[in-house]
């Protein structure tokens, strides 16, 4: 049986069209996915109380930059560590096996707006912390000062000792517990799921179905 070469290159022209349409849709559909798995990782993020600057460490890419059938994503954060605590939850130890020195609200903020440390702490204030021991309860290293008006420790330059107190700024636990605030890999398994009918849409909108 013959063909004729019109239909034959009729019938080549189309199944080309039809292969990119698919490279089109497999990696609009996989854009598509990337996206709804960042937003849904970042509404958990912020939605468990846990910030704005957490939320924006986590970011997304499809690759390769061209359509393709082989289309593939990558979610990620900029801060696993953090982001894996809150993920499943643990159990935080001093590395010493003394105490974790947590900062009250009086402690200033640490460099970059993170954490302060008390070695920081003294180096920036030139003031030594002295340990107060509690029996049952945190103990707590205190510095002699005074506070600001925004509620912070700020040294105390006054000559009579007016106004100065023993300010609390760490309080010291043996060890802290983060509990379970988010549900990253079920959003992401849920996605996977969905990616099929994400291709299927994108080929639908596309015209190509």
């Amino acid at each position: 049986m013959r063909i004729r070469a019109d239909i034959l290159g009729d019938l080549a022209r189309t199944m080309e069209a039809e292969h990119r349409a698919g490279q089109r849709a497999t990696t609009a559909g996989m854009r598509r996915a990337a996206a709804g798995l960042q937003a849904d990782w970042r509404g958990q993020v912020t939605g468990a109380g846990l910030g704005q600057r957490l939320a924006r460490t986590i970011r997304s890419r499809v690759y390769p930059d061209r359509p393709s059938l082989n289309a593939a994503a990558m979610v990620w954060t900029r801060a696993p560590t953090i982001v894996e605590a809150f993920e499943r939850g643990v159990t935080i130890r001093s590395r010493s096996g003394f105490w974790l020195a947590i900062p009250t609200e009086a402690a200033p903020k640490g460099r970059r707006g993170g954490r302060i440390t008390p070695g920081e702490f003294e180096r920036r204030t030139g003031q030594r912390l002295r340990f107060v021991h509690r029996r049952g309860q945190p103990s707590l290293l205190v510095a002699e000062g005074r506070v600001s008006g925004a509620g912070r420790y700020a040294v105390s330059r006054s000559k009579t000792g007016r106004g100065r107190a023993s300010v609390v700024v760490f309080l010291l636990v043996p060890q802290v517990t983060i509990r379970k605030r988010l549900g990253l890999l079920a959003a992401a398994i849920k996605r996977g799921e969905q990616l099929p009918y994400e291709i299927l849409q994108e080929w639908r909108e596309g015209g190509f179905l």
